[in-house]
């Protein structure tokens, strides 16, 4: 089971913090060459911060950014409809994938099909959500079919995948090297 001090919860939580304001929508701190972060950072703060408030603190900031940049910065509201709250639970499936996949970590090459598993199953359900809520029940398509909902979440839902994997994989980097070099520190004292 993974347990951080809460040294290393708070800085985990400014850093993913920081990656939803950079990379979240258009908004003042906008880097648009990155993907964004938003689900990989849900998944990401199940596994390594304990306290729940955090979940909704992370919804809210996501919210208020969303907020921030259509009412102040020019971005289009397009995606804000009756089914935005249908993120409340695509962002909870991320959430509840990491939290299970912190009570199956081991520092050992035997964690990582636990980890794809749990990211591989909430992926998708977290896209039906997010994809499925905007696109039945966002008010924007007259007439939704399950056939184009299908063509539809082929063509958007690989880009999802690649956000995801991109941040989850530099995640993993960061992790293995910092628990490595934290045990030759250890080692040499």
């Amino acid at each position: 089971m993974l347990t951080l001090s809460k040294t290393h919860q708070v800085i985990i939580g400014v850093v993913l913090t920081g990656l939803i304001i950079a990379t979240r929508g258009h908004h003042f701190a906008s880097i648009n060459a990155l993907p964004s972060a938003s689900l990989a950072v849900f998944f990401l703060a199940g596994l390594y911060l304990r306290p729940t408030w955090m979940f909704p603190a992370l919804l809210a900031l996501c919210a208020g950014l969303d907020f921030y940049s259509i009412t102040f910065a020019g971005t289009s509201g397009f995606c804000v409809t009756p089914a935005y709250g249908f993120l409340l639970p695509a962002y909870g499936t991320m959430w509840l994938a990491g939290r299970w996949f912190a009570k199956r970590y081991s520092f050992s090459a035997h964690a990582m099909l636990p980890l794809i598993g749990s990211v591989a199953v909430a992926a998708p359900i977290s896209e039906l959500f997010s994809s499925g809520g905007f696109y039945f029940f966002g008010g924007r398509y007259p007439d939704p079919t399950f056939s184009v909902f299908g063509e539809r979440l082929m063509k958007y839902f690989p880009h999802q995948l690649e956000n995801i994997g991109f941040w989850l994989g530099v995640a993993l980097i960061t992790h293995v090297a910092l628990v490595l070099v934290s045990r030759a520190s250890h080692a040499k004292a």
